[in-house]
């Protein structure tokens, strides 16, 4: 008899464990609707650009992503089929290159919901000064990425940077936050493999920092936001919105950066988009941007 329980229950756990997998590989089977690849093209502006290997794989990454994760819509928002593949299209570009033809792939699997909201929410803070005061106070974000399984998210700054000619996406922010815990800390250093990487993208990473450092500190403005020099994580992030959002600049005015990106994220986003034409706004062949006192 005991061993008839033990059998059911080993049964049991086995048909738990292979179930999921079972249900993943039968929806990865099915092609991406129509109506969501439409999605895709519509807020995706990397997209269009991509080959035609690359678009079938991100359209198998979303339908993964669709499956595995919860959206929730927060402050009343109903959550749509467009918002739903329009986070995932971009967040699943992020790994496009490293999930390979896996299938299937590992995507975020620490990530389990999704959290929207209709525009910037309000979250508590506590500060403690050098005196042990506490203020508490509350604070507009955009996003906001969590170290138990959910990203937060503004709807309306996720639809507005797949309308307007902007470096700002909050959620490939948000997104390489994700990737950066991948390590085990959230450090501005994603797990990459070898030491030999970690030595380069160290090296790398940090002299890029400090020059944002001291531009952000001379109000010198360039292609990446001075919001990155706030942390190396947010290095990070920031950085990887400039490669997905403004690839030919980043190549130009960092291109030790955009080396290293390339071998982490293993796409070239240039492929994507058509080069930007020089504008010469100022008689010297740019726009001069002169620091200010603070």
């Amino acid at each position: 008899m005991e061993g008839f329980v033990a059998g059911l229950l080993a049964a049991g756990l086995l048909a738990a464990w292979l179930l999921p997998k079972w249900r993943l590989r039968r929806a990865l089977a099915r092609p991406l609707a129509p109506d969501l690849v439409a999605i895709l093209e519509r807020n995706l502006a990397q997209y269009a650009g991509m080959e035609p290997g690359e678009r079938q794989r991100l359209q198998r990454l979303v339908q993964q992503f669709l499956h595995e994760k919860s959206f929730v819509g927060c402050a009343g928002l109903e959550i749509t089929d467009e918002m739903r593949v329009t986070i995932a299209g971009q967040a699943c570009m992020l790994v496009l290159g490293r999930a390979g033809d896996e299938v299937p792939a590992l995507v975020y699997p620490s990530l389990h919901a999704v959290l929207v909201y209709p525009g910037a929410f309000l979250v508590p803070r506590r500060e403690v000064d050098v005196a042990g005061v506490v203020t508490e106070q509350r604070q507009d974000l955009l996003g906001e990425s969590w170290g138990d399984g959910r990203v937060i998210l503004s709807w309306d700054h996720v639809r507005r940077a797949g309308m307007e000619d902007s470096s700002h996406n909050v959620v490939l922010h948000e997104f390489a936050h994700q990737l950066d815990s991948e390590s085990g800390s959230t450090n501005g250093a994603p797990y990459l493999g070898s030491t030999a990487r970690y030595r380069s993208w160290s090296e790398v990473l940090s002299r890029n920092f400090a020059e944002l450092r001291r531009d952000a500190m001379w109000g010198q403005r360039g292609v990446l936001d001075h919001y990155g020099a706030s942390s190396p994580a947010e290095f990070f992030a920031v950085a990887t919105e400039s490669f997905f959002e403004q690839p030919w600049e980043l190549a130009a005015r960092h291109p030790d950066l955009y080396e290293e990106f390339l071998k982490y994220f293993r796409v070239d986003p240039r492929n994507w988009m058509a080069e930007p034409q020089p504008v010469f706004d100022e008689p010297f062949g740019g726009q001069v941007v002169y620091g200010q006192w603070r």
